[in-house]
């Protein structure tokens, strides 16, 4: 073959190269185009039947680690049987932090000294008698829990509660495509590809903390506070891509 023909042969193959990239760049350029992207929101609000507490204590310091842990297993084993009593159940009695630490004391003149040791120690509690969470910070705060926060509220089961959000949000996604459509002339096909996100937000209420008689180191009688459980939102956001016509 000449060198004439060759070349004739080798720009052809780069020309159907180039209109086959071209092409294809083109297509992929006209799929882009010919979607519809469109998000919606859905929320449904309901009662919390679950509520998630902490109660903790710090011992007073001791002279020995002996003492400080001595002082806390009675503490918090009087603070558990306290709970049993109001009904919560093992299961959802949990101990969260556990620490027992040397307490040093600084002087100018004799520096850092051992002064004893004390624990710090955590109980996460799961009630599901949402009439009785009051009752539990009282008998806890009696018992020896000096440290009382974490509080949140919880949906044992929500699933129900998701399904009617997504199905708001798919509606709210809908409507909104239908009417953009309408305002811009627009056609639209098929859904082609829908994607979820959730997310929870319950209402937190403040509560006054229950105090101890730190002079005499006994537990006086402490009223229950009143506790405010309010309601749970749940959210649940959708985008649907549709295809124009």
């Amino acid at each position: 073959m000449k060198k004439s023909q060759v070349f004739l042969a080798s720009l052809l193959i780069v020309a159907v190269a180039i209109v086959i990239l071209g092409a294809f760049k083109f297509s992929n350029q006209q799929k882009t185009v010919d979607r519809f992207s469109v998000s919606g929101t859905g929320k449904v609000y309901a009662k919390a039947d679950i509520a998630n507490i902490s109660l903790g204590f710090k011992t007073e310091t001791k002279a020995t680690a002996a003492e400080a842990a001595t002082d806390s297993s009675n503490k918090m084993n009087a603070i558990i049987a306290a709970v049993k009593i109001l009904g919560v159940d093992d299961k959802d009695i949990q101990t969260s932090n556990y620490s027992l630490n040397p307490v040093y004391n600084w002087t100018q003149d004799k520096g850092q000294q051992l002064t004893g040791y004390e624990v710090d120690q955590t109980l996460d509690l799961k009630i599901r008698d949402l009439t009785k969470i009051g009752d539990i910070i009282a008998k806890g705060t009696e018992n020896g829990a000096n440290q009382i926060g974490g509080i949140s509220f919880t949906i044992d089961d929500e699933t129900a509660l998701k399904d009617q959000a997504r199905a708001l949000a798919i509606k709210n996604a809908e409507d909104k495509a239908n009417l953009i459509a309408k305002q811009s002339g627009m056609k639209l096909g098929a859904v082609k590809d829908v994607q979820e996100t959730q997310s929870n937000s319950g209402i937190v209420p403040m509560y006054a903390t229950a105090k101890m008689d730190l002079a005499t180191g006994s537990a006086a009688p402490v009223p229950a506070p009143t506790i405010a459980t309010g309601q749970n939102e749940i959210q649940v956001d959708v985008n649907l891509v549709y295809e124009v016509k």
